[in-house]
């Protein structure tokens, strides 16, 4: 699996230490990464990582902003925008509607470093909320 960035990447652009399991966010974050990406066209090595010094940087950077906003709202594997309200006791989960009900798979940071290096044309759709 193709992870675009590390702990220590995730440390100098949060600017705080990587919390436990940082390394599992940041596989996740780099699938997300790799969705936003899809059409995206650049250079890469035979690793598949992006060869240009600046998009490299932008995908690390990306990466990071995604994993850092999956840890802040608890939710690493993007599973909360399948509902728009989850209860524990006697488990109540209400499904969200295609009216766009739940949250993003997508930290708006993120969209905003891959658009800013020539990345990505527009805005984000996020396709798991057609």
């Amino acid at each position: 699996m193709l992870v675009y960035a590390t702990a220590q990447d995730y440390a100098d652009y949060t600017g705080k230490p990587a919390p436990d399991g940082i390394d599992q966010a940041l596989e996740r974050a780099s699938e997300r990464i790799d969705e936003l990406l899809m059409g995206a066209v650049y250079a890469v090595d035979p690793a598949e990582m992006p060869t240009d010094l600046k998009v490299r940087q932008a995908v690390r950077r990306a990466t990071c902003a995604q994993a850092a906003w999956s840890v802040a709202i608890g939710d690493p594997y993007g599973v909360a925008t399948a509902f728009k309200s989850v209860s524990i006791g006697s488990v109540k989960l209400d499904r969200a509607g295609g009216s766009g009900d739940g949250g993003s798979r997508y930290a708006q940071d993120a969209a905003s470093i891959l658009r800013a290096a020539g990345l990505l044309p527009g805005i984000v759709i996020d396709g798991a909320r057609w």
